[in-house]
């Protein structure tokens, strides 16, 4: 038997935006981060997409979405976005500026609206696996149906990760 979406404010969110999306539940592990998602649910890492919480110099935060396989690079994403350098947010910080804990993070029903950047390589995918507001918890969508509903600025600065 298929579970049901949980409760969350991301599954409000495309509920109310009327987005059709898919649930996917995996075994949760602290600091697995996409490979381990896309190795239990059998997915490609490159589409399972991460939701990271950023700040600038001035703490102001900003949210980023990034294909799993590749790390950000921040000095480009500063560039694009005008700031002077741009850092990870501390796990409370990211709390605050989204109501969700670290590693359930999702871009939709945040707390606080936040600029959006998404690296636009994604919108050449059939569909993503993105988180839906809880550990453990993904939902699968069409990259479309994301810009539609967060209008995020599509932006270039993925960069290969260093595995070694």
């Amino acid at each position: 038997m298929a579970r049901k979406a949980p409760g969350t404010p991301a599954v409000h969110f495309l509920q109310k935006n009327r987005v059709n999306f898919s649930s996917h539940f995996y075994s949760y592990l602290e600091h697995g981060g996409t490979s381990h998602a896309a190795r239990e649910l059998g997915l490609e890492e490159h589409a399972v997409i991460k939701t990271l919480i950023m700040e600038d110099e001035l703490e102001r935060a900003l949210l980023i979405l990034m294909h799993g396989d590749l790390d950000i690079s921040t000095r480009s994403l500063a560039r694009v976005s005008g700031r002077k350098k741009v850092i990870p947010c501390s796990p409370a910080a990211a709390r605050r500026q989204t109501g969700y804990q670290v590693g359930g993070i999702s871009p939709f029903g945040l707390r606080k609206k936040l600029p959006i950047y998404m690296e636009e390589t994604i919108m050449s995918l059939d569909y993503i696996y993105i988180n839906g507001g809880r550990r453990g918890f993904l939902v699968g969508v069409g990259p479309q149906e994301v810009y539609r509903v967060l209008q995020p600025l599509l932006i270039r600065v993925g960069i290969i990760q260093d595995r070694g």
